[in-house]
């Protein structure tokens, strides 16, 4: 039955489903984590938002398909799949990247890349987008259901509250446009909505101007509370004077190549010296990564001062600094060659079991010490980030659910498998990933997975507590068959309020 929706869906809206069908429905049941499968009926690759309209409105005259937005298929964990369904390919939506003359905004199409909007915004008019995540080559609409983090969300907070409006595709079959004061509902629905309530088909961005140049700059710590101390002081002190970025990571205090040391340089030209390490000093390290923007006409001499005035109140190993200059658009896109790097060795497309964690800040010393000081000793084989985000910043409207507290902490494990004697198989960093959450809830941590994916609804009731509600609400308002996003496995087809 479900085939013969898929064919007259296709005979009737000549909407071209598969250019391949045997390649691409197998390409759309897998993921960047590689540890999901699950293969859809059909792959659709829409050319416009009417497409994309016509899809779900057909899809909800089956008592059982669903339909998934695909955008780069970066999740790690299925959240884009529909087993026995249909998967939208929102790329094939025809592209557009466009500048207001104002140069306050871009227009952009929910399926472009941040790298393509970067390009367009900074080589064509000198401006870009405000908030980013560390890779690039992620959807709009993606980034969007979740909230986009990196460096410069305690600044202007993370992508979702970066956005004035958007176009969206509701389960009902609706194409609406929304913002603050337009179909509010709908706006802070879907922002942070994990896909659940519509597919973002265009999104409008807020733009500044581009700074030609970063000062990148990374610092170690033996201590983890003086780099709490430290990081959380930059982050604060904005409306003073403040870096532009400020992330960090955990790494391992051994010369292991992936995990150890060598991770740490910015260039071949000043490595790592164990030999300034204090002892005695734990089994991990901590960097503080920061990046200060300036134009080519500033002074050099002014660009050290303004560095000096921020990093002389830190207590970082004095002799473990390492810093370069580099170009705007290499700074953001940092990430794509060590991408490019990890496709030469082959380890690109083998499975990434990634875990993200909001964990507040009354909670992070703690989490140092049960999880990264003892279960991550040896590291994770890929990086191990670990930062502070403002509360503030986020506008609790949206759906994103959050630890308490004004400050809390990104943690994202960043899995990769290497062939080397010591690195874990899947199964072990899946199970590592199982025993990191079982001892945070364990130790009563206040934490919210980033990302997240759970097998049941009481794993889901629980992840958003005193949302729940509020999010069922939502879901019956804008996709009451609940049609959309059925990866995520919250609500089955046809549920009922609970």
């Amino acid at each position: 039955m479900m085939i013969a929706y898929i064919e007259r869906f296709v005979y009737e809206n000549d909407v071209e489903s598969m250019t391949d069908p045997e390649t691409n429905v197998e390409f759309a049941g897998k993921d960047f984590g590689g540890v999901q499968s699950s293969k859809p009926l059909a792959v659709i690759k829409p050319s416009t938002t009417d497409d994309v309209a016509k899809v779900i409105r057909q899809a909800s005259r089956s008592p059982h398909l669903t339909v998934a937005a695909r955008g780069n298929g970066h999740s790690v964990s299925g959240q884009a799949m529909a087993h026995r369904g249909l998967v939208v390919d929102m790329k094939s939506v025809e592209y557009g990247i466009q500048v207001d003359p104002t140069g306050k905004y871009a227009d952009v199409s929910g399926g472009a890349l941040w790298e393509d909007v970067l390009k367009r915004c900074v080589l064509g008019h000198g401006l870009a987008p405000r908030s980013w995540t560390d890779y690039l080559d992620l959807t709009v609409g993606g980034t969007l259901s979740n909230a986009g983090v990196s460096g410069q969300a305690f600044v202007f907070g993370p992508q979702t509250e970066n956005v004035t409006e958007l176009e969206v595709v509701t389960g009902n079959g609706d194409v609406l446009v929304c913002s603050s004061n337009l179909n509010p509902e709908l706006f802070f629905s879907v922002l942070g909505g994990l896909g659940q309530f519509g597919i973002i088909t265009r999104a409008r961005v807020l733009l500044q101007p581009a700074p030609d140049m970063v000062r990148w700059i990374r610092v170690v710590y033996s201590e983890f509370s003086e780099f709490t101390r430290d990081t959380e002081w930059l982050i604060t002190r904005r409306e003073v004077e403040s870096f532009d970025y400020v992330e960090g990571f955990v790494f391992v205090n051994s010369d292991d190549p992936v995990n150890g040391w060598p991770t740490v340089p910015l260039d071949s030209e000043h490595p790592f010296d164990p030999t300034h390490i204090p002892r005695p000093a734990g089994p991990v390290l901590y960097c503080l990564e920061v990046a200060l923007h300036y134009k080519n006409e500033d002074p050099l001499s002014a660009v050290d001062k303004r560095v000096e005035r921020l990093v002389g109140g830190l207590k970082f190993v004095e002799e473990l600094r390492f810093e370069v200059d580099v170009g705007y658009m290499d700074f953001l896109l940092r990430v794509k060659r060590a991408e490019q790097q990890a496709k030469a060795n082959g380890i690109w497309d083998a499975p990434h079991p990634w875990l993200n964690m909001f964990v507040s800040q009354k909670d992070i010393a703690n989490f140092d010490r049960v999880i990264f000081k003892n279960i991550l000793k040896y590291g994770v084989g890929g990086p191990m980030l670990v930062y502070p985000l403002l509360r503030s910043k986020w506008d609790d409207r949206k759906s994103v659910v959050l630890p308490e507290g004004e400050i809390f902490y990104l943690v994202a494990l960043l899995r990769f498998c290497f062939p080397y004697p010591k690195a874990l198989s899947i199964e072990e960093m899946v199970a590592q990933n199982q025993e990191i959450v079982q001892n945070c809830t364990k130790n009563g941590f206040d934490f919210k997975l980033y990302l997240p994916h759970y097998n049941s609804k009481e794993g889901w009731k629980h992840h958003f507590g005193n949302q729940w509600t509020r999010f069922q609400e939502r879901k019956a308002c804008f996709d009451p068959m609940a049609i959309l996003a059925p990866g995520q496995k919250i609500f089955q087809r046809n549920w009922q309020p609970s």
